[in-house]
């Protein structure tokens, strides 16, 4: 179920800071809501308490190129991404440990 909803975690730098205080994003599918977001989260990682779960659309951005043979227009994909607050006496994730 958790491999379902959760598509990837999200590391940034800014994300990579904000781990320290107990925040974590993650890339989520697009029809996935909170209640299931917080459901999946715990599911992946046993020992973690979730306070609170933010959800937000991030639009796909236009990309255009020229070539040879003219103008080339795309748009990025857009995602869903979740950012998960843990409570301040849960465990805490470590994204780093299966590498």
């Amino acid at each position: 179920m958790s491999s379902d909803i959760l598509i990837q975690p999200l590391v940034t730098e800014k994300l990579t800071s904000l781990m320290d205080k107990g925040h974590y994003a993650f890339q989520v599918r697009m029809d996935a809501n909170k209640v299931d977001i917080r459901k999946a989260v715990e599911a992946r990682y046993p020992g973690v308490q979730i306070k609170e779960v933010r959800t937000m659309v991030i639009r796909g951005k236009r990309r255009s190129q020229f070539t040879r043979r003219g103008r080339v227009a795309g748009e990025t994909t857009a995602y869903k991404k979740a950012l998960v607050t843990l409570k301040p006496d849960s465990e805490r994730i470590d994204f780093f440990e299966e590498i």
